[in-house]
């Protein structure tokens, strides 16, 4: 378990490492869950290790801390990933009698989920809406505008699945501004994966976040995933490898104002730049059919990250950047949705109305919503991609003409 938990420094500040290590050292014959037997670090709620769903001890000491570092009034960890805590803050919003959301795209396919299963109604505009849902930083590394945001007056949510270190910097941070928000701290932090917090700013929006994390959350938790969050929430900054990744100039690299989102754009070329990378053994967190996007963290080595501009450089010879064509969304009429649907091969179903959202997995984003028209250069983004989402089988669910 140590190689997960490095850093002798933040590990001593962690009350749940502390409780598992302390344990792990005793004899420990299972007759308990889970089922491989092996007991001490992977456990369940037993006498001595407090428990999630009504925290007492070390998990109590390690949110109370959280909320503190974040900037709430009451953070919950979520063992369950950034998708639980975008269900959980909906259902929060909606029991303060939150009717519609405005979305401010890009969202993630469970924002989508969410709403649907909560009954609350999508809007894309402003107006009207009861509330407003940002995804801030974005898959890019794009900041939202949280002042304009605010001065809307209007409740404030943000999926802040990839900028949980963004606590380090206040201006950029979420939680500096939302009423609810997550950080999914396993994509941006050095948490195992499905670990992520959510947070609320007032007491009245914490009594709500509770409901619904009592709703939403597993009750099997993973404790080494819990303490990982509390781990990765007390992790340092990497102040050197902000530096270094901010002065990376090359005219083909874009860094936004999220120094962990590293952009590098090939055109056409991006998947066999994106296989001749693979095969190099390293591996980008996604590729958009234009721009292949890398991740870094905190936890990133410096090492790796110079290996990382070395190899680039190669790749920038191998594939020159070629420009691909923008696609625009094409809405189709509402009338459509009074037709049934049918699963199509993707490759025969240019022009036909898709039916269910579906893209790249990730960034999980749709890249075709559903009432839109099916473009040539999306299904070849979509057959081109190695995940997808919303597909099954290489059909796509259409309405019937």
């Amino acid at each position: 378990m140590r190689q997960f938990f490095a850093d002798k420094q933040t590990r001593a500040k962690c009350h749940i490492y502390a409780m598992l290590e302390s344990y792990a050292k005793k004899r420990h014959i299972s007759f308990h869950t889970p089922g491989h037997k092996i007991g001490k670090w992977d456990i369940t709620e037993l006498s001595y290790s407090d428990n999630l769903a009504c925290p007492s001890g070390c998990i109590a000491a390690a949110e109370r801390d959280i909320a503190q570092i974040l900037g709430a009034k009451k953070s919950f960890i979520l063992t369950d990933g950034s998708t639980c805590g975008v269900f959980c803050m909906l259902y929060a919003a909606k029991a303060t009698g939150v009717q519609t959301v405005y979305l401010i795209e890009p969202v993630h396919i469970s924002v989508y989920n969410a709403c649907a299963a909560l009954g609350l109604t999508p809007l894309f505009t402003v107006d009207g809406a009861d509330a407003i849902l940002c995804t801030s930083p974005d898959y890019y590394g794009n900041i939202a505008d949280f002042k304009a945001l605010k001065a809307t007056g209007k409740l404030l949510l943000v999926d802040g699945a990839h900028g949980g270190h963004l606590h380090y910097n206040k201006e950029l941070y979420a939680g500096a501004y939302a009423d609810l928000w997550v950080d999914g701290v396993h994509k941006s932090l050095p948490a195992l994966t499905q670990g992520a917090v959510v947070s609320a700013k007032t007491e009245t929006l914490a009594e709500k976040l509770r409901e619904a994390v009592g709703i939403f959350r597993t009750t099997s938790p993973s404790y080494p995933v819990m303490a990982s969050v509390e781990y990765a929430v007390k992790y340092p900054r990497n102040e050197r490898l902000e530096t270094l990744v901010k002065g990376y100039k090359n005219d083909r690299v874009r860094v936004n104002e999220d120094y962990t989102k590293l952009l590098t754009l090939f055109g056409k070329n991006a998947f066999q730049a994106q296989k001749y990378l693979e095969n190099k053994g390293v591996y980008a967190e996604f590729c958009d059919g234009n721009n292949l996007c890398f991740y870094l963290s905190p936890a990133t080595k410096l090492r790796d990250f110079k290996k990382l501009k070395t190899l680039l450089k190669k790749t920038f010879e191998k594939y020159p950047y070629e420009p691909i064509k923008e696609t625009q969304r094409i809405p189709a009429p509402l009338v459509f949705e009074e037709n049934g649907t049918e699963w199509v091969a993707l490759s025969a179903s240019e022009n036909r109305v898709c039916a269910a959202n579906c893209g790249l997995f990730p960034p999980c984003t749709p890249l075709l919503q559903k009432g839109e028209r099916i473009t040539q250069e999306k299904i070849a983004l979509l057959t081109n991609a190695k995940n997808v989402f919303g597909l099954n089988d290489g059909r796509i669910l259409v309405y019937e003409e």
